[in-house]
């Protein structure tokens, strides 16, 4: 009998857990995207993550986060939309206020932005971490609990600290490479599942042996 794989678009994949969410089937906003399976754990209401942990997101920049990512307990991504002026005498944004103020709304639209904040595939991200806007995280990093990511994250890179710093690479550099070429999370999801074992604990020797001959 064949293994059955799981299912991307359950809300709740753990049975009893309402506070594992996936999110993909929970987000709504044009201006996010995420992979298949990437999940969001949270006791208050994970089902609120594109309002609650995408913060000051007016656009038109994109969160695009990869599949099989794993969101921990307040991770937060701060996207363009919080940025203000430094390059005067306040950094407050008058206009917002109101009133006669909003005549000068001019001063507060089209700051310099960094972009879309892009997070890769099998990405893991610590309680409390944060994102800062127009960051680009590589496949199969690491987020330690309660960093501030202010820069770019390589692939496989372990950052941790406020403002994040490179703690190590979880392979060298040829690994990584081969890995990445491997790119188990493109893999077909009846294939994936045959072969957890080696996704989850195997070499990257058994991975390249499991890739899928018609890819």
């Amino acid at each position: 009998m064949p293994a059955v794989p799981a299912d991307p678009t359950v809300v709740h994949p753990m049975p009893g857990q309402p506070r594992v969410v996936l999110l993909k089937p929970v987000v709504t906003s044009p201006l996010i995207e995420v992979g298949e399976f990437s999940y969001y754990d949270d006791p208050d209401d994970p089902t609120a993550f594109e309002t609650r942990n995408v913060l000051y997101h007016y656009g038109p920049e994109k969160l695009v986060i990869g599949k099989f990512c794993a969101l921990g307990e307040g991770v937060r991504f701060i996207m363009n939309g919080a940025n203000h002026r430094m390059d005067g005498p306040s950094t407050f944004p008058f206009p917002i206020m109101g009133g006669s103020w909003a005549a000068h709304f001019d001063l507060i639209t089209g700051l310099p932005g960094r972009g879309d904040t892009v997070v890769g595939h099998d990405v893991w991200f610590g309680y409390r971490a944060t994102v800062m806007p127009g960051v680009r995280i590589g496949h199969g990093a690491v987020v330690a609990s309660g960093s501030v990511v202010v820069d770019d994250v390589p692939d496989y890179g372990i950052v941790g600290g406020n403002p994040a710093r490179l703690i190590r690479r979880r392979f060298d550099e040829a690994d990584i490479a081969r890995l990445l070429a491997v790119a188990w999370w493109d893999w077909p999801v009846e294939h994936l599942t045959e072969h957890i074992p080696a996704v989850m604990s195997g070499s990257i020797d058994a991975l390249e042996a499991a890739i899928p001959r018609e890819r």
